[in-house]
């Protein structure tokens, strides 16, 4: 199971790993995509770490594609986070600090559906997203899209 730790400056007993989100609203921009994780059973926006050779659109759509069985397009920025205070420690032992960007996305085209890394994948109301248990900063991520600012937020 992946673990999350945190402490102050932790982030220097790992390494930096670039990764991409993706919110994705319906289309009354009421409810939220999240998926269940294999791994911990958090919910989660659909995410993951950019593979060398892709750029983090690509990786984002790649992401998306590969947890939800959807198509995007991306629209734009909503952020970048870079918490030195927090590390996810994973199953085989690598230690990383994440540099997360994310981004709002549309679905284009593909069906929703499961894979090795979601149990469940679904909209859920924005209202009960804050009383769900999603992991890290997620929720963060959604409420900075809600607010449709032309600049990301960064931190």
């Amino acid at each position: 199971m992946t673990k999350v730790l945190f402490g102050e400056r932790i982030g220097r007993d790992g390494t930096l790993r670039l990764g991409c989100s993706a919110v994705i609203f319906d289309e009354t921009r009421q409810k939220v995509l999240l998926t269940r994780r294999a791994d911990n059973g958090q919910w989660c926006l659909p995410s993951g770490g950019m593979e060398p050779g892709e750029s983090v659109a690509e990786a984002c759509t790649r992401e998306v594609w590969e947890e939800t069985g959807l198509r995007v397009r991306i629209l734009r920025l909503t952020g970048v986070y870079s918490d030195p205070n927090q590390l996810m420690v994973y199953p085989d032992g690598n230690k990383i600090q994440v540099v997360a960007l994310n981004f709002e996305a549309e679905v284009s085209g593909g069906e929703l559906g499961l894979s090795d890394e979601t149990t469940e994948a679904s909209y859920f109301p924005l209202g009960k997203t804050s009383q769900m248990d999603i992991i890290g900063n997620h929720f963060k991520r959604i409420q900075d899209a809600l607010l449709d600012q032309q600049a990301a937020f960064v931190s």
